[in-house]
């Protein structure tokens, strides 16, 4: 007999359609986090726009990461106290705000911060949406689908930031145009794209999203707040400064990374004595929830050990523009939009373990060619390397998120989605200033002495490259490590989906009603 599918309800017990739901949220979400990888491509243009050096256009991106980081906890408090229809409207308002407030900035110097200020709109805005979808797809789909349905988040958490550089390359190199109207500085149409769907999507969240989050009257901890601000902030500050001045600035690195993690420290033993926590930090205490944080931990380093340093190996190495690098790695960036829901289903049958096994082991398998790579490496060889590697992450990412949300009760899920969503921010922020440093220490502690470039330039440019290959090799060796740990790790996860049990934002259909989707 066929097993009855369940009818989504929101929480005064009024059925809504779940699948238009999920369709306006993941596109609303999508839209914010394409932002964060967009401007990779873009940087030059902007320098030469707005006449700034390379590390004042490089606030673009270490604004957004500070503003997202630190959003991350107070997601919590924000889902638990305001209901979902309300805060989702709210927060997608704000990103469009965010955007038009970058794409509108007057190209000049002077005005730098108004592009900042966007920038920081759009993280926030994002700090809110991409967590609470998490907690959203918790909320409404049973337990025996909530593999696949974080599968579906996957295409969001995955494919958006892995396009981005794609999609913005393109629009640099191609597209002057919009709606008819020819655009004088084309990085404006990398947000006018997002916001014309936004637009839409505003409109349809006034039809389509429901309050499926059960709310209640939750006094914020101001104290919690400010040091978690401080803590996530300046933590994640001291690392987006490794790559310009080095592990070994105390000023800028060494400090600011102390005085983070006293802050940190500070903010888990205020929850842990509070009744009401701001961000309830026992969710850790469930070792199978620490255990898959942990793992995707790996799995996201482990990414970012290749995907970070490929479009650099790609352009410095085989000259290739930012469109032709970012189309180079766009078949990876697709394979992991298609495996994460397959992905997710799976978790559903077999549960995270094996998934997350085979999936490191595949990464793990893929990475150790990038070991190898030299300047005369095909690029549909690349190519296949990186679809392989983003199968891989797909294959444990996806499970393992699906686990972490399954093995707490649903009144903790919004604590669960902030700190999982946090430990991935930090991950990032941390694995992308080691590899950065490292790279860029290995190449100068092998790059020949300037006065060959006089006396032997050929030399000397052979030599260079010999050095970057070098640098590029470390970085990916770093990534394979990642894997190997993220392997170690899943072995001691359990057999078997999780079923949580309490969820009660869905019932299963009677035969005699309609289908409410």
């Amino acid at each position: 007999m066929a097993k009855n599918k369940s009818v989504a309800m929101d929480i005064n017990g009024t059925p809504f359609s779940r699948s238009a739901m999920v369709a306006v949220l993941l596109i609303g979400t999508f839209a914010g986090v394409l932002m964060q990888t967009s401007l990779g491509t873009a940087i030059p243009t902007l320098m030469h726009d707005f006449d700034i050096t390379l590390a004042t256009a490089q606030q673009a991106t270490t604004w957004f990461l500070l503003a997202n980081g630190i959003m991350m906890p107070v997601s919590a408090y924000l889902s638990t106290r305001i209901p979902s229809k309300v805060l989702y409207i709210f927060a997608y308002l704000m990103l469009f705000a965010g955007m038009a407030t970058t794409a509108f900035t007057p190209a000049h110097h002077d005005m730098w911060w108004m592009f900042l200020l966007g920038r920081i709109l759009v993280a926030i805005a994002v700090g809110v949406t991409m967590p609470l979808m998490q907690v959203v797809m918790v909320n409404i789909f049973p337990a025996e689908e909530r593999g696949a349905a974080m599968g579906i988040n996957g295409i969001v958490i995955g494919l958006a930031p892995a396009i981005g550089p794609t999609l913005s390359g393109w629009i640099l190199e191609k597209n002057h145009h919009f709606l008819g109207l020819t655009i004088s500085d084309s990085w404006r149409t990398i947000f006018y794209l997002p916001m014309f769907v936004l637009a839409l999507v505003i409109i349809a969240s006034l039809f389509f999203i429901k309050n499926v989050i059960p709310n209640r009257k939750m006094k914020l901890d101001v104290p919690s707040l400010i040091i978690s601000t401080l803590g996530f902030g300046i933590f994640l500050w001291s690392f987006t400064n490794v790559a310009t001045d080095g592990w070994g600035d105390f000023k800028n690195v060494i400090l600011p990374m102390i005085v983070g993690l006293l802050f940190i420290v500070l903010f888990v033993v205020r929850q842990l004595k509070l009744d009401e926590p701001f961000v309830d930090v026992k969710v850790f205490k469930n070792h199978q929830f620490a255990l898959t944080t942990v793992s995707v931990m790996m799995a996201m380093m482990a990414m970012m050990g290749v995907e970070m340093m490929l479009p650099t190996y790609l352009q410095n190495v085989h000259t290739m523009s930012p469109l032709e690098s970012g189309l180079t790695l766009l078949p990876g960036a697709l394979m992991m939009g298609i495996m994460a829901p397959i992905a997710g289903s799976a978790y559903d049958k077999i549960g995270a373990k094996r998934l997350a096994l085979t999936g490191f082991s595949i990464l793990a398998i893929g990475t150790v060619p990038f070991l190898f790579l030299t300047a005369s490496t095909p690029a549909h060889f690349i190519t296949a390397l990186y679809a392989v590697r983003m199968f891989g992450i797909a294959m444990a990412m996806m499970p393992l998120t699906a686990m972490a949300m399954s093995v707490l009760p649903p009144a903790e899920a919004p604590h669960a989605t902030a700190a999982n969503n946090t430990a991935r921010q930090v991950a990032s922020a941390v694995v992308v200033a080691l590899l950065s440093s490292v790279t860029q220490n290995v190449i100068s502690n092998n790059e020949p002495a300037k006065a060959l470039s006089k006396t032997n330039p050929l030399q000397y440019g052979a030599d260079y490259l010999d050095a970057s290959m070098k640098g590029f090799h470390v970085s990916f060796a770093i990534g394979l490590g990642f894997a190997i740990v993220g392997i170690v790790v899943a072995m001691f996860l359990k057999g078997g989906a999780i079923k949580a049990a309490g969820y009660s934002n869905h019932k299963p259909v009677d035969p005699q009603m309609k289908e409410a989707e």
